[in-house]
């Protein structure tokens, strides 16, 4: 095995280790660190653990220090551009330099302004090769969201929706339980919980009195709810209110009354209104972002998947399509009519799986 066939094969090994950060470090991002001999001998690995904990490079020596073994001249392989600053733990580069290995093999810089190039700067500094590129597509996959927020202010907004295979979600009475199989359904939990925040509005709240959290999957937290609820219409007795986490509901207006009993429930309000006396979305996600939060997962009703897509909010759609004709029904979007199909949002596809019976679509806008 060449040397660059090894360190591709332990840069996979590191970012292996940085999917199993997935849905633990927010708003951190997931880095995995492999740290090896130049023969290929692994001495330690790691990836982030939750906010205010060890990063991936300082598991992966604790990790090579229970093993007890050597680090000095060896190499590290780390997803992310080490960091440079003193957060809520300390700066990563200056423990891998202080721990007297030779090389640094990273796959991208950091995106953070704080860090952004120093980390490496300060690497090269301390006497350490260090090299910068292998494994980067799969690293930006991983952080999409992490690097969107830090380069736009913006979470990344993933809209998921499940119809039957001629684009309904639900018939015309309502009813959508359910359209797609249990392993969709399954998967589908899968990516909220990799997920910041969860976002839908309140139709779907009065409609389906869900609860949006994380159910069919472990998980170790849940992510926040936001509601897009411009009259503070939320009834205080939702069932989005059982689990244990963050509600945050926009509105736009709403009487004391109805602010007081949703406070009372455990609500977060935030008045973020347009001019049309509806919530300003964009204000919402500059809020988010504000709030660190990296990915914002959308399930809810064609007329807000409208509003979201028509202010260019969305990044991705993740969509999951079951083998039925249902006909007449709701669509996934209230988009249109349109005048010709060049005013149509064209998308790029991600890729396209199985999942049960069902299809997994996933697709970026352009």
């Amino acid at each position: 095995m060449s040397t660059s066939d090894l360190d591709r094969t332990l840069m996979d090994q590191a970012l292996t280790l940085a999917r199993q950060a997935l849905w633990i470090t927010t708003p951190n991002p997931r880095v995995g660190c492999v740290i090896a001999r130049p023969d290929g001998t692994v001495l330690g690995m790691g990836h982030t653990q939750p906010a205010g904990q060890a990063h991936a490079e300082i598991m992966a020596l604790r990790d090579a220090q229970s093993r007890g073994q050597d680090v000095r001249g060896a190499t590290a392989y780390v997803t992310l551009e080490p960091c440079s600053h003193q957060g809520r733990t300390g700066p990563c580069c200056d423990a891998l330099a202080q721990a007297a290995l030779a090389r640094v093999v990273v796959a991208m810089e950091d995106p953070n302004p704080r860090v952004s190039g120093q980390g490496l700067q300060r690497l090269r500094a301390a006497g350490l090769q260090v090299e910068v590129g292998l494994g980067e597509a799969t690293a930006r996959e991983l952080n999409a969201g992490f690097i969107q927020r830090m380069t736009t202010g913006l979470p990344y907004v993933r809209m998921k929706i499940a119809a039957s295979l001629d684009g309904q979600t639900a018939l015309l009475n309502g009813e959508s339980q359910w359209i797609t199989s249990e392993p969709a359904r399954r998967d589908g939990h899968a990516w909220r919980a990799q997920a910041c925040a969860v976002l839908t509005g309140i139709g779907t709240v009065l409609e389906d009195n869900p609860q949006l959290d994380v159910r069919l999957v472990d998980t170790t937290r849940q992510p926040a709810l936001v509601v897009v609820d411009s009259r503070l219409e939320t009834p205080p007795q939702a069932a989005l209110f059982r689990p244990q986490r963050p509600v945050w509901i926009y509105h736009a207006s709403g009487v004391a009354a109805a602010q007081d009993a949703l406070s009372a429930a455990g609500a977060h309000l935030t008045a973020q209104p347009n001019p049309q006396g509806k919530v300003d979305l964009q204000a919402l996600m500059e809020d988010l972002g504000r709030r660190e939060i990296n990915e914002v997962h959308v399930e809810a009703g064609h007329k807000l998947n409208a509003s979201l897509l028509q202010a260019g909010l969305v990044n991705e759609v993740l969509v999951y399509l079951a083998p039925l004709l249902i006909g007449q029904g709701r669509g996934m979007t209230a988009l249109g009519p349109l005048e010709s199909l060049s005013q149509a949002l064209a998308l790029t596809w991600q890729d396209i799986t199985p999942i049960g019976p069902d299809l997994r679509l996933r697709a970026r806008l352009r």
